[in-house]
């Protein structure tokens, strides 16, 4: 399998560069992966990131845009896009939450308002599904969990039949949840460390690329993860049911209940859009993926008990 480099011609790229800003020195690639090259532009008096989407993160470009058009004070300023090419020019938004040790103190002041950008980008779902956004409605799910597992997996015979003796059960909260009547809406779906931006007093979230319109709470799925993993928090610590409060906390009162069971599809639902992601790699990128992949499938498996 082989795919269309994201950037196929620098120089097209670097005089549309030229078109929304000028450098002061040399435009540098920063990385280079299957569904993304990414250069930054030095100016003189901050930098400027462009990125190049591929095609499995094509409508990244203009969500984007249309998310800062909303939101400002709460993603990356966008100082151009081009819809077409899947091209993004943005200002630098600061350094990493990674940075700064992933403290749970700056998801404290994150979680509101991003939670306010998903309320309110709840009224455009339909627009964003229309543009490429791809579609985790609750809805879609068991038929996209029944696909998950006809494909092949990196991980064993048994843990496959675990996934497969769950397939009704999903089904069943999945329509539990639908219940709880939260409008689906956009969800990030990497909402992590590396993607947390902060500037002063000012928090960013950053690349959209692998964002879905899905239950909104299914994005404290990556969050909670790399808390854990990160951060080394046990499953029991506080912190987590303090975030899910300040998370929840624009969303009115009583959806603990709807949280947890939005955590628990929404593991599933990661391992779809995971599946999705693979699907676009070329083959020799496959086994690193795979690594990570295996690991998203396992957190998913050890919530099929229960």
């Amino acid at each position: 399998m082989t795919t269309v480099p994201p950037l196929p011609d620098r120089g097209q790229a670097e005089d549309w560069i030229r078109g929304h800003v000028e450098p002061v020195g040399a435009i540098e690639v920063t990385h280079e992966r299957p569904w993304a090259t990414v250069l930054r532009v030095p100016l003189a008096d901050r930098t400027a990131w462009f990125k190049a989407c591929g095609p499995v993160q094509a409508f990244e470009p203009r969500l984007t845009a249309a998310l800062f058009a909303r939101w400002p004070d709460r993603v990356a300023e966008v100082i151009g896009h081009d819809t077409e090419r899947a091209w993004l020019l943005l200002a630098d938004a600061g350094r990493s939450v990674a940075g700064l040790g992933n403290p749970p103190e700056a998801w404290v002041t994150a979680l509101p308002p991003y939670a306010e950008l998903q309320r309110g980008e709840a009224e455009h779902a339909e627009e964003h599904l229309t543009q490429g956004v791809p579609d985790l409605r609750i809805s879609t799910l068991p038929a996209r969990y029944d696909d998950l597992l006809r494909r092949p997996l990196p991980i064993t015979l048994e843990e496959l039949e675990g996934l497969r003796r769950f397939s009704s059960r999903f089904g069943e909260l999945c329509a539990e949840l639908a219940a709880h009547g939260v409008h689906e809406t956009v969800q990030h779906d990497d909402l992590n460390q590396n993607n947390l931006y902060t500037a002063g007093d000012r928090l960013r979230v950053l690349d959209w690329g692998d964002s879905s319109i899905s239950h909104p709470f299914a994005s404290l799925v990556v969050t909670f993860r790399f808390l854990e993993e990160f951060n080394r928090l046990p499953p029991t610590d506080p912190w987590f049911e303090r975030l899910r409060d300040a998370y929840l906390e624009p969303w009115g009162k009583g959806l603990a209940d709807a949280f947890d069971l939005a955590l628990r599809v929404g593991l599933f639902a990661h391992a779809c859009a995971w599946a999705r992601q693979r699907d676009a790699l070329p083959e020799d990128a496959r086994p690193n993926f795979d690594t990570w992949f295996a690991v998203v499938l396992r957190r998913a498996l050890a919530r099929t008990l229960g």
